[in-house]
């Protein structure tokens, strides 16, 4: 019996270095970096004070004063890129029953942004243990609730169909992708808008992350602080942004005449159960989900055309990653372009993997592999094509997506252009 398919058909994107889909994906083909000293606030006495900003007015992004005020910042990202890939695919509202639509969300801190700024306001700077509830923001219980941001998404593609909050670390965008993509094969819905959202950049977050000193410190120069894969690589840059993606059964959306991108053909997920921060080097739990999602799709490992990396910028994760890819991918890893997006707009936690993920769609798009920026001096110890500076125009027709999160969360994604995946059975 054949398995239904997902297929993209819509793409929407909040990005640090440009709002929207066609902006992101000018900055990456360009190479160009988005990184730069927070400006969100004041951040002088912190260790790293660098990040990838996005640059988003709310109300030019078609935002109302009233959703302005209910939404956090990681809210209104995930409803400004849901606008616009449902744009993008071309639905039409009424097109697909109400109950056959249906939301999938990631994202790895909710609304931190909110929840600090009102604990701040009512605990007077918190200099009061026993803060003051006598004027509370009224909207503070969807800040505290991940499911508000899901349920916002759902609202505005008018969604009563399965409706789910994915939170899994740094691979939250990746899983709820692959949660979406669930929700067509198994027939609970016939289109999903799936992606994640993160809006980090606040002084807690900054500090966890000073705390464990896992971001780079490199303050005076931000633009190249960002370095996956390089010998001088010293930590991650913080980011944000959104992306969220149309999913539909590959016939329904064949029928109404819709543009594909791609298709989800494959996904696989596994844990370490280590370390909540640490990796094993040998990254064997990494190579086992690459391994099921390419099962899953139906591929062999010599299929791949690209490999979209976690990249984060960090020692143990490129020593990890790249094992990884050795052991599930064998001979083929060391022919096999890699490259990471997280050297132009940052790791922006959950949301980075559906960036990704929308990355890939527009890399078999457009049969181009976005570089890795500030790639110099490649370390020696690594050892694979990961495609340094500039953009390369290759056939690109299956991609593999891969993410590691905080707490040994592991996801590998199978991407392939349309008709390309073996028939599921």
């Amino acid at each position: 019996m054949s398995r239904r398919r997902a297929v993209v058909t819509g793409v929407g994107v909040v990005a640090p270095g440009g709002i929207g889909a066609k902006a992101f994906w000018k900055l990456l083909t360009d190479g160009r970096t988005a990184t730069r000293a927070i400006s969100h606030f004041d951040a002088s006495a912190y260790r790293s004070r660098i990040a990838a900003e996005c640059d988003f007015d709310p109300a030019a992004s078609g935002l109302s004063p009233e959703e302005v005020l209910r939404m956090d910042r990681a809210a209104q990202f995930a409803v400004v890129a849901a606008r616009e890939a449902l744009a993008d695919s071309g639905v039409e509202t009424g097109a697909a029953p109400p109950h056959r639509i249906g939301v999938s969300i990631g994202s790895a801190v909710g609304c931190t942004i909110t929840l600090e700024q009102q604990y701040v306001r009512v605990s007077d700077g918190g200099s009061h243990w026993v803060v003051d509830a006598s004027d509370p923001y009224p909207h503070l219980y969807g800040a505290l609730v991940p499911g508000t941001l899901a349920a916002e998404v759902a609202w505005t593609a008018g969604a009563q169909g399965p409706v789910r909050v994915v939170s899994t670390g740094c691979t939250s965008g990746l899983d709820s992708v692959a949660q979406g993509a669930q929700f067509i094969e198994d027939g609970s819905a016939d289109m999903v808008l799936a992606g994640a959202t993160d809006a980090p950049i606040s002084p807690i977050t900054v500090a966890c992350f000073d705390a464990i000193k896992a971001t780079s410190p490199n303050n005076d120069d931000a633009a190249h602080a960002s370095r996956p894969f390089d010998r001088d690589r010293d930590g991650f840059v913080l980011g944000e942004g959104a992306a969220v993606l149309v999913l539909e059964d590959e016939e329904s959306a064949r029928r109404r005449g819709a543009h594909v991108y791609c298709e989800i053909a494959g996904y696989g997920q596994r844990g370490n159960a280590f370390h909540m921060t640490g990796l094993r080097p040998d990254g064997k739990e990494l190579a086992e989900a690459v391994r099921v999602a390419l099962d899953r799709a139906r591929m062999p490992a010599g299929a791949v055309d690209y490999v979209n990396a976690h990249g984060s910028g960090t020692r143990q994760n490129d020593r990890h990653e790249t094992s990884a890819l050795k052991v599930s991918l064998g001979e083929h890893a060391h022919r096999v372009p890699v490259s990471s997006i997280k050297s132009m707009v940052g790791h922006s936690l959950g949301a980075i993997g559906a960036l990704e993920v929308a990355a890939c769609a527009l890399a078999i798009e457009m049969n181009t592999i976005p570089p890795t920026a500030n790639l110099r001096n490649p370390d020696p110890e690594l050892g694979l094509d990961y495609v340094p500076l500039t953009a390369r125009e290759q056939r690109t027709d299956t991609v593999l997506s891969v993410g590691s999160g905080f707490g040994g969360f592991q996801t590998a994604m199978v991407l392939t252009a349309p008709g390309k995946a073996v028939a599921h059975v």
